[in-house]
């Protein structure tokens, strides 16, 4: 037997099963904040999108880097990060977070660079006051060589 769950229940049905719930701003975790400001400085600040991409390398993780992290993947820059360097112009200076969803993940990219731990969705406000828009960050656990959050999902700015 299917069962089929429209999409105004999964959320609810996420949230009650633990998979994700929404998290006091206050409470997002010192490192993940630090990576997020450090993302949207990143955006502001460099001249152009090639400078841009060689800064995100060192903050970006999961699917958005090759499997030893050692390289952006190609489509990376030309699509989503562009997109977010375009339309960061749009967004409150300094940033504003209006909402953080936490959700258990268990994993975010491919080989060495693949990670675990904790997700953040971060939703940042626009000048305009018109909806927000989210980061995804993880904050990695138990990884052997990666140990602070990095930004694993961007485009939606």
């Amino acid at each position: 037997m299917k069962w089929i769950i429209s999409s105004t229940l999964l959320p609810l049905l996420m949230l009650l099963c633990g998979h994700q719930s929404d998290k006091a701003v206050n409470q997002l975790p010192v490192g993940v904040n630090i990576v997020l400001e450090e993302y949207i400085n990143i955006l502001r600040t460099s001249k152009d999108l090639d400078e841009c991409a060689i800064k995100f390398l060192t903050i970006a993780g999961g699917t958005l880097v090759n499997p030893e992290g050692t390289m952006l993947r190609n489509s990376v820059k030309p699509y989503s990060l562009k997109k977010d360097f375009e339309n960061i112009h749009f967004y409150m200076s300094p940033v504003k977070i209006v909402r953080v969803v936490k959700i258990q993940t268990k994993q975010a990219g491919y080989g060495k660079s693949a990670l675990a731990g904790d997700w953040y969705k971060i939703y940042i406000a626009k000048k305009d006051g018109s909806q927000p828009a989210p980061i995804h960050i993880v904050d990695p656990i138990g990884h052997p060589f990666i140990k602070t959050p990095k930004v694993i999902q961007v485009g939606s700015l």
